[in-house]
C-alpha cells in the first residue's frame, strides 16, 4: 500500500509544481480556435453531404 500512497504522493506534486496550466485567456482563446475550426468542418461536412444527396438524386432519375 505504501506504493500507492508514493505514487498519489507524486502524481500531486507534479500536478501542483511541474505541469503549466494554461491562463484565463489561453484557455478562452484555445476554445474560440476549436470553436471556429468545429463551425469550419461542419459546414464542409454538410456541403459534401448535399452536393453527395443531388448527385445521387439526379442519378437515380435517369
Amino acid at each position: 500500500m505504501s506504493k500507492v500512497g508514493t505514487y498519489i504522493d507524486e502524481v500531486t506534486e507534479e500536478l501542483t509544481k511541474k505541469v503549466s496550466w494554461p491562463t484565463w485567456a489561453e484557455l478562452q482563446s484555445s476554445a474560440v480556435v476549436v470553436l471556429v475550426a468545429s463551425l469550419i468542418m461542419s459546414a464542409i461536412i454538410f456541403c459534401m453531404d448535399f452536393a453527395f444527396r443531388e448527385i445521387m438524386t439526379a442519378f437515380y432519375k435517369i
